[in-house]
């Protein structure tokens, strides 16, 4: 994995979304059970752009990227299912030598937008292209796992990437560094859509790209829209994860949240035909409780993100882990649901593990059993065993200024200082807490809020990112600054082991492991919720990730 903030991991997880208005009473906002072929999907989004350039792309496989791109795998996700990898260009992979090399076979007849073949060759430049200075943002896990990827500058001067073979066109090889059990999820990641070989040169490719998937970007003005038309050489017989139901999708930009959730309550015009991109707030979904149409039409996740405070490990008196496992103890997680949310019912459940629902190896547990309202009598006589009989003050308790980050921190201020532990409260905009909180490799806070949701479905993503000694500064995301050798061999281990029950035990065992040192403590899995348009159907979220499935939207007759 590279050192870099995942965009969705963190951009979009770091929003702590909600659920409301007795959404969760229907199934999935009680959407329309039939979807049908035909009309025009609308996606109403705040953002500016919508970037479909695989190179620089963070988008979750069954999100934007994935209606218009395929990659060599892809994901499997339904409610109440744990999230599996399935076939997409591609197999799901063999590997014969413990995972580090990997095989994947190309479906016959799959051709681009334009009617020419997709090859193996197409693949690999897509994929050599990632490391291209000009094309770089987007997931980079393969960067430092592949041969050569280390000092690979991308193929534009000729130069090929050592760990990436296409022998013939339906066959393409990866060779990695080291043995890698989730190479499977890996390819499934933005950087694994086909790009013409020899093409994507031109630094606006993103507004004109080759397509593999059930759509082509036919029309793209930034701040107002891109429209998606069918892709005519798509053939649905090859693709098992899309439905590719509308005849158009078109992404409105530039929409101001609170006026897509007056549109869609509203739910006239087009508007039947949309959905929100952006989560609805905690006080649209007040406002939707009095509304029973509207209300019905909120799709709410069942978990999400993991919201959580970071303990600096590295800097005294926090390097102590029975100080650290006071703050298990001393954090009131009712408290910050009603800071996110406004009441603890909308937020989501309180937390009690690293690793998120939804994901294979799961196991639910409670090292530190307190109330959720906290144990402050329990957290003093913590301290006090740890030689700090009077608490601990000054604190320094960094957070952003987003996403209600001040108002959540206030909330455990408050719980802390009930238990003896008195903080210093200090904001930052959102660049300024980037660098502070993973930018130095030595970090100046005592105390941080974040919150973090995988870019895959696997433990490995929940844990290496957060937790290996690899990730501290450099903009990784080991904000806690924890450093364990024998953690990082655990982690080297686990992502070695290829077969994924086997390794969900590991990961369990680390999530355990990593826990029982207090390096971060747990507080919700924030829930998400969307509003959507009366014929919108087929919306549903699953167990993972906390976002719509793109891929299945269709609409009513």
């Amino acid at each position: 994995m590279t050192r870099r903030r995942l965009a969705v991991a963190t951009a979009m997880a770091g929003a702590l979304a909600l659920s409301a208005c007795g959404a969760n009473e229907q199934p999935q906002g009680d959407a329309p059970a039939s979807a049908a072929r035909g009309g025009t999907l609308r996606v109403l989004t705040e953002g500016q752009t919508v970037n479909f350039d695989p190179a620089k792309s963070g988008s979750l496989a069954i999100t934007s990227l994935g209606l218009v791109h395929r990659r060599l795998t892809a994901w499997h996700n339904k409610p109440g299912e744990q999230a599996v990898v399935v076939p997409d260009l591609a197999d799901t992979g063999k590997t014969e030598d413990g995972g580090k090399t990997w095989t994947f076979t190309l479906q016959e007849g799959l051709k681009f937008n334009d009617g020419t073949p997709i090859t193996a060759a197409d693949v690999k430049w897509g994929v050599e292209r990632s490391f291209a200075p000009a094309f770089s943002g987007g997931l980079g896990y393969h960067k430092q796992l592949l041969e050569g990827g280390a000092d690979y500058r991308g193929p534009f001067e000729g130069a090929e990437l050592k760990g990436v073979e296409a022998p013939d066109a339906r066959t393409i090889r990866f060779h990695l560094v080291r043995p890698y059990g989730d190479w499977p999820w890996v390819v499934s990641t933005p950087a694994f859509a086909p790009v013409p070989k020899g093409k994507g040169a031109e630094p606006d490719y993103a507004e004109h790209p080759a397509a593999s998937g059930p759509y082509q970007l036919a029309k793209y003005q930034k701040g107002v829209e891109a429209r998606l038309t069918r892709n005519p050489s798509w053939d649905q017989r090859t693709d098992q994860v899309r439905a590719g139901l509308p005849d158009e999708v078109v992404f409105q930009l530039g929409q101001d949240a609170s006026v897509v959730s007056q549109r869609l309550t509203a739910d006239s015009g087009d508007d039947k035909s949309a959905f929100g991109a952006s989560f609805v707030s905690a006080a649209q979904l007040a406002q939707l409780a009095n509304n029973p149409s509207a209300k019905q039409r909120v799709v709410t996740s069942e978990s999400g993100a993991l919201a959580y405070l970071a303990l600096n490990t590295a800097k005294a008196p926090l390097d102590n882990p029975k100080v650290r496992e006071a703050f298990q103890y001393a954090v009131d997680k009712t408290s910050f649901q009603i800071a996110s949310a406004g009441a603890a019912a909308l937020a989501g459940e309180t937390a009690t593990t690293l690793i998120t629902q939804g994901i294979v190896g799961r196991e639910k547990f409670d090292l530190f059993p307190a109330p959720p309202a906290g144990d402050p009598e329990k957290a003093k006589q913590l301290l006090a065993e740890a030689g700090f009989p009077n608490g601990l003050q000054g604190l320094d308790f960094l957070v952003s200024k987003t996403n209600n980050g001040p108002e959540k921190a206030q909330s455990l201020q408050a719980s802390l200082a009930r238990a003896g532990i008195q903080s210093n409260i200090r904001t930052l905009d959102g660049d300024a807490y980037t660098e502070e909180s993973s930018g130095a490799p030595e970090a100046k806070f005592d105390l941080t809020l974040a919150s973090w949701q995988p870019d895959f479905p696997s433990a490995n993503a929940n844990i290496q990112p957060l937790f290996a000694s690899s990730e501290i500064g450099g903009g990784g995301y080991n904000l806690s600054r924890y450093r364990d050798a024998e953690v990082d061999r655990l982690i080297g281990e686990a992502q070695a082991t290829v077969d994924p029950v086997e390794a969900g035990k590991k990961w369990a065992a680390l999530d355990k492991r990593i826990l029982k040192d207090s390096p971060i403590v747990p507080l919700i899995y924030t829930r998400n919720s969307f509003l959507r348009g009366s014929k919108v159907a087929n919306m549903f979220i699953a167990d993972f990730p906390a976002y719509p499935n793109y891929l299945q939207v269709g609409l009513t007759p």
